[in-house]
């Protein structure tokens, strides 16, 4: 189309200030240029770039990474192992030797403190992973079904929310563990579970069975909205039945809040651990984790406090860590977040 036919469509007779160059096609570089500018932005991505803009969030998520690390590969290249005892190197402070000093039996507390780091931040992954699984399940079910069986789930629900939550899990962790330590050593099947432990076991259990419910009404909070939209609608009408409608339309849209409860459900675990730990009813000996490290080293804190100090530096680092980084990750996955 040339100028004039332009010009005459926008009921104008002339445009001084434009020449006609300014009417010739767009080249391809400039075609290219605009579709760039154009290109649209996914959630993840837009997302993800937000995440980046957070600096606490990101600090705390290569802190996580150290921690990692430190835990995941930190004992193999330590000369110790963690139940070893060395002779005559009992109750040493830091040295080059040992640069987190020993225990009162001799044993390397790096090592130990690699350990503890390992098993808490199992415990933590692993009990967030259960919480999230039962939860938004149960969240989902409640919400899509609605009615008389939304309302009996819900009660169940505020009743666990109503049980002092420590004593019911010192409760029931003290009532499963003589079993199931006796399941696991004397069934075959159950073996392999003897790497862990009937401790860590039996956290896992409580988890299970105690704390999901916080994860249950957010995402039965996400499916009452999300069951009014459109295309659920639609699903319905093209004959999806209800367990197709939870895994395909409902839950992958309530992802963004399932992955910040989980995030944030991860330094709770690690710090309930640690408390049980502490008490002495939590991870069996030798095995280590930071709250029976910190429960040792409390013994002998006026005379030795670095035994104290270590463990409960990285308990707290790991849980400042995780909650910082779910922070920024909740308000990165926030859509109303987005400017």
């Amino acid at each position: 189309m040339d100028k004039q036919k332009i010009l005459h469509r926008l009921g104008l007779s002339a445009l001084p200030e434009l020449s006609d160059a300014d009417f010739a096609p767009a080249s391809k570089e400039e075609q290219e240029q605009i579709t760039s500018m154009q290109e649209a932005v996914s959630y993840w991505k837009d997302a993800w770039r937000r995440l980046k803009k957070n600096k606490i969030a990101m600090v705390a998520l290569v802190i996580i990474g150290v921690l990692v690390i430190f835990a995941v590969v930190g004992p193999y290249l330590s000369p110790y192992t963690y139940s070893q005892q060395i002779r005559g190197d009992e109750n040493l402070f830091p040295c080059f030797k040992h640069p987190f000093g020993t225990d009162k039996l001799g044993r390397d507390l790096l090592v130990r403190t690699m350990i503890g780091t390992r098993i808490s931040l199992l415990i933590g992954i692993v009990s967030a992973l259960i919480v999230l699984v039962i939860g938004s399940v149960y969240g989902a079910i409640s919400g899509l079904v609605g009615g008389t069986t939304d309302n009996i789930m819900m009660r169940i629900v505020d009743i666990l929310n109503a049980l002092p939550t420590i004593l019911m899990v010192i409760a029931i962790k003290m009532v499963i563990e003589e079993p199931l330590n006796t399941l696991i050593n004397s069934n075959a099947f159950f073996k392999p579970l003897q790497v862990l432990g009937s401790g860590i076991i039996a956290i896992f259990i409580v988890y299970g069975l105690l704390y999901w419910v916080g994860a249950a009404r957010i995402v039965r909070g996400q499916v009452l909205q999300l069951k009014e939209m459109e295309y659920v609608n639609a699903a319905v009408a093209l004959g999806a039945n209800k367990k197709r409608l939870i895994m395909k339309h409902l839950l992958p849209n309530c992802v963004g809040q399932l992955i910040v409860t989980t995030m944030l459900q991860i330094p709770s675990a690690i710090f309930t651990e640690a408390f049980l730990s502490f008490l002495g009813i939590g991870v069996s000996m030798p095995m280590a984790s930071l709250g029976s490290l910190c429960s040792d080293g409390l013994n002998g804190i006026i005379s030795y406090p670095y035994r104290e100090f270590f463990p409960a530096i990285v308990i707290s680092v790991i849980i400042l860590a995780f909650n910082l980084f779910g922070d920024g990750l909740r308000d990165a996955l926030d859509p109303r977040l987005k400017k």
